[in-house]
């Protein structure tokens, strides 16, 4: 090798490891800008699945693609829309369960996740402030963009991406001065800002972002920073990339769904007059969703369904003329807070509903269901409530919300 290639491979070597540095430099500091760093495992496999639990063996589907419903008629249709406001998430104490004979949903989830990298060690460390305390980017669940304008900003200059639509909820926070506190902006947000942080969600049910539309979101901020002026920066897009499909698979080991159906036995139905009725004297209300919804007071929120087992919707037209051989009570466990006592309600409404109409309760494999049975039931629902809150992600959480969204 000549002296002029030993001089060339050098300087390449040396070009590298400068790039490699600088990028490293890059990431601490837009970190510290966001308030924590964020690690996820390594890519793995498509084919992990989300954990449906029944009560003889758990029933798989694939996070983010079409599923074929348990024969109790387990199936979810969730709200489009994102705007839940964020909230740091506060790690909670670890759930505990003496049943040998649940499914330990917690173990299983961290075992397949160790089969790839580490476990998503930020989401698992507590915070420093309680969960209502403050709203701010996340950098655990969300690809983040640092925007400096060279002087403050109004809102309005970021008209472009507040109302973006890219495949994944976008959300823009913005700040006085560095060590001020962040602000959900909206078209209407008032005041100049020093620093905005443009933030992309990395996974929700219909699957990871892509590549393609973490470079559709950075090419965006990147023209909205030209046009302020200001600069910006971000991590590599294929590793948010990366961290998008290990997030998503790690929430697919933590999904769960219940199902809890009543019948009648063939050719009996329920007519939906009736129905109606019997729902709404226990507290459901029909939504706009063609489902019946069980709203806590206190809170506002919807903590089960009620829907037809033909996955039809429900309508006061369809409710007056027609009938349906059952009907699923269906709890979102992610979305809920307390899933196992709002299991709880669930099953008492069930069995009244069962007890009124004259049918019967069975499982996703159309068994009927007794004590034994729905104690069981419970006993994975507090397995996965424990597995959630390892991670840092509180059932019922906005951090919750977003992630199990659809």
């Amino acid at each position: 090798m000549s002296s002029l290639q030993l001089a060339l491979v050098i300087a390449g070597v040396l070009l590298v490891i400068g790039v490699v540095v600088y990028n490293l430099w890059q990431e601490r500091r837009l970190r510290a800008r966001i308030g924590g760093e964020a690690r996820v495992p390594d890519a793995a496999p498509d084919t992990m699945q989300r954990v449906e639990p029944t009560l003889a063996r758990t029933a798989e589907n694939v996070r983010g693609a079409p599923s074929t419903p348990p024969a109790a008629g387990a199936r979810v249709t969730h709200d489009p829309e994102w705007n839940v406001p964020m909230d740091e998430v506060v790690r909670l104490p670890d759930a505990q369960t003496e049943d040998a004979q649940a499914p330990d949903v917690a173990t299983q989830a961290e075992e397949e996740v160790a089969d790839v990298a580490a476990p998503l060690e930020p989401m698992r460390r507590a915070r420093t402030q309680p969960a209502s305390a403050i709203a701010a980017p996340d950098p655990d669940i969300e690809t983040i963009v640092i925007v400096q304008p060279a002087r403050p900003s109004p809102a309005t200059g970021l008209a472009a991406g507040l109302h973006a639509r890219l495949g994944k909820p976008v959300r823009w926070y913005g700040r006085r001065d560095p060590d001020g506190p962040w602000q959900r902006l909206a078209g209407d947000s008032r005041g100049e800002y020093g620093e905005f942080a443009a933030c992309m969600l990395l996974a929700d049910r219909n699957g990871p972002a892509t590549l393609a539309q973490i470079d559709a979101f950075r090419k965006l901020v990147a023209e909205i920073a030209a046009r302020l002026p200001g600069a910006s920066s971000a991590n590599a897009s294929s590793d948010e990339a990366q961290r998008a499909e290990a997030l998503d698979r790690l929430c697919a080991e933590l999904d769960m769904q219940i199902g809890l159906t009543v019948r009648k036995v063939p050719p009996a139905t329920i007519a939906g007059t009736r129905l109606r009725g019997v729902a709404e004297a226990s507290g459901f209300r029909l939504a706009p969703t063609g489902r019946f919804e069980w709203v806590q007071d206190e809170t506002g929120a919807v903590l089960f369904t009620l829907q037809s087992v033909t996955d039809e919707a429900f309508t006061s037209e369809s409710l007056r003329q027609g009938a349906t051989p059952g009907v699923v009570f269906l709890l979102d466990v992610p979305r809920v807070a307390d899933p196992p006592r709002a299991f709880d309600q669930m099953k008492l409404a069930a069995k009244r509903m069962a007890q009124t109409v004259g049918g019967e309760l069975v499982d996703d494999n159309g068994r009927p269901l007794n004590d034994a049975g729905l104690a069981a039931i419970r006993d994975q629902i507090a397995e996965a409530d424990a597995a959630l809150r390892r991670y840092n992600i509180e059932p019922g959480s906005p951090r919750a919300l977003k992630l199990f969204a659809a």
